[in-house]
């Protein structure tokens, strides 16, 4: 039997839309066209022009036979056009691959052929990699694909054109599609993003319009930005589409800022120049802003907010942010869950408290984004869910809208990862009695030294406590008496003269003395392109020894 409230009240087209982040642009173009939306050197467009250049992009695109579900790659660092094609792509319906700028010719050949990418838009800084990359494609594949190549105004390179087409050329020739649309279905995939592969081939995860609508809002939201911010991009977009932030900022009407090369004396450059405030990055990029000489910090004198996410950030970066002024908000999520899934959200109590403690509330994962349904802290054998006693430790996991369709051609992958009806992230936390979550470790990461489990993480922030230590990272190293102990790996921050006895000494002060690294390496660590530490090879390096 139906209900009356089903009886002549369908949905239709006046009434029910997909949810797709590509009606942010469409809006702002619409309402502020006037207003700026993407500063670069000395290009600066309007909201008006970056929706007819993108709308140009899409139309370019179109006849190059790219529509629903099939797949552009882009190869390109936080410019103009890196903003454009996270507009043009969804707008086809198409699916958009943003490649890791670091990657190896192999891998992104592996790639391409693992997502069919139809069409590749690439930054001529790139082509020694990329033509390394499409003659594997050819070769083991038997594949080509379209080439527009990016003449950044930006890069001071040289670079070689790869393809048949230049990208403002290909802009030029084509008008503008009269709609930016989005998909029929918001379940329509809008990305595949890939994950980092240390342990296998890297697993593509598929993102749908709906998750990326929702948490570009839920970003909105949980940061409580306001209409028209002007947003620095020091987060690469390739890393979880950035992490939803092109969309954020369009819903907003905000200015991007762009940035090719991310150090400290740019970043400082650019905030003071364009009065941003607002940023994302990793806790490496934070901690180059203050470590940086004070005289580079001269003259910002606007609220400068950043959002830190990518690896747990060490107590010390809380710290020396809030030294300087700059209001950190501490986010946490995976390529899975569109970056960012939940907020250490600031109570009001917090502010009275004295910075230690505060740094301390600050640095846990918190609690969902507004938009996520679900995020608990599960044993992963019983699928129980741990008591919030701050000592229980369990798996974080997530559920709802803000989840990815799943992994590329990896069935039992996914399975995998949504056993139980949960996302399985990895992380191993705990639940602390005001529901907030707490990382202990990746579920690899743990140290298990003499039965008792170390987690890697307390460590680290044991060591980065010390005014010497400019970037750590703990990892097992076998031990014949223990099974495994602690070896950290540190970077000294420039001038600094520290030994190793005195970072043991130093940790003994914070530390149960089991916990203590039992050995301490002064060497390079080696990072991704977003920041995080490749602790992977740094376990090699310890089983080497």
């Amino acid at each position: 039997m139906t209900s009356i409230f089903e009886q002549g009240l369908d949905k239709n087209i006046a009434n029910f839309t997909a949810l797709s982040p590509v009606s942010f642009v469409e809006r702002s173009a619409e309402i502020f066209g006037d207003l700026p939306s993407i500063i670069h050197g000395q290009r600066k467009y309007t909201w008006s022009q970056t929706r007819d250049r993108s709308a140009r992009l899409a139309a370019a695109l179109k006849s190059f036979g790219i529509g629903r579900g099939n797949t552009v790659s882009a190869m390109l660092p936080n410019t103009p056009e890196m903003v454009e094609v996270h507009y043009a792509v969804p707008a086809l319906n198409a699916v958009l691959n943003a490649l890791n700028t670091r990657l190896d010719a192999a891998l992104i050949a592996w790639q391409l052929n693992h997502c069919e990418s139809k069409v590749l838009i690439t930054d001529r800084e790139f082509s020694p990699v990329i033509s390394k990359a499409l003659a594997i494609l050819k070769t083991e594949h038997g594949k080509d694909m379209v080439v527009i190549d990016v003449c950044d105004s930006e890069f001071t390179g040289v670079g070689e054109q790869l393809g048949a087409h230049e990208y403002e050329a290909c802009l030029a020739s084509h008008p503008p599609l009269a709609q930016l649309d989005g998909p029929q279905d918001e379940w329509d995939a809008i990305a595949v993003s890939y994950t980092s592969g240390t342990t296998g081939d890297p697993k593509g995860v598929v993102t749908h319009h709906r998750g990326a609508y929702l948490n570009a809002v839920s970003n909105v939201v949980t940061w409580s930005m306001p209409n028209f911010p002007t947003y620095l991009w020091t987060l690469p977009m390739f890393h979880c589409n950035g992490w939803c932030f092109p969309w954020t900022v369009a819903m907003l009407a905000g200015t991007h800022v762009c940035l090719r090369r991310v150090e400290a004396q740019p970043i400082l450059d650019a905030i003071r120049e364009h009065e941003v405030n607002h940023y994302c990055a990793a806790p490496i990029v934070h901690s180059l802003i203050y470590n940086a000489p004070e005289t580079l910090r001269a003259g910002i004198h606007q609220q400068v907010r950043g959002m830190v996410a990518g690896a747990a950030p060490p107590a010390a970066m809380i710290e020396g942010m809030a030294k300087i002024g700059f209001d950190i908000t501490h986010v946490y999520g995976l390529t899975e869950v569109y970056g960012p899934a939940s907020v250490a959200s600031k109570r009001p109590s917090w502010a009275q408290e004295s910075l230690s403690e505060q740094t301390r509330l600050n640095g846990r994962q918190g609690v969902r984004y507004p938009l996520q349904e679900g995020m608990k802290i599960l044993d992963p054998a019983t699928m129980t869910e741990c008591p919030a006693d701050g000592v229980t430790m369990g798996e974080i996991m997530f559920k709802g809208n803000i989840v990815m369709k799943g992994y590329l051609k990896n069935p039992k992958a996914t399975q995998e990862a949504f056993a139980g009806g949960w996302f399985h992230t990895g992380d191993l936390a705990v639940m602390e009695s005001d529901r907030y979550v707490k990382i202990k470790d990746r579920s690899k990461d743990i140290i298990i030294s003499g039965g008792e489990n170390i987690s890697s993480l307390e460590v680290e922030d044991a060591l980065y406590r010390h005014a010497a230590v400019l970037t750590c990272a703990v990892v097992a190293k076998p031990d014949d008496k223990w099974g495994e102990s602690p070896l950290a790996f540190v970077e000294l921050k420039s001038g600094a003269v520290v030994t190793q006895s005195d970072l043991i000494t130093h940790c003994k002060t914070l530390l149960a003395s089991y916990k203590v690294p039992k050995e301490i390496r002064f060497e390079e660590i080696p990072k991704t392109s977003t920041g995080k530490i490749q602790k992977f090879q740094l376990r090699e390096r310890a089983r080497s020894a």
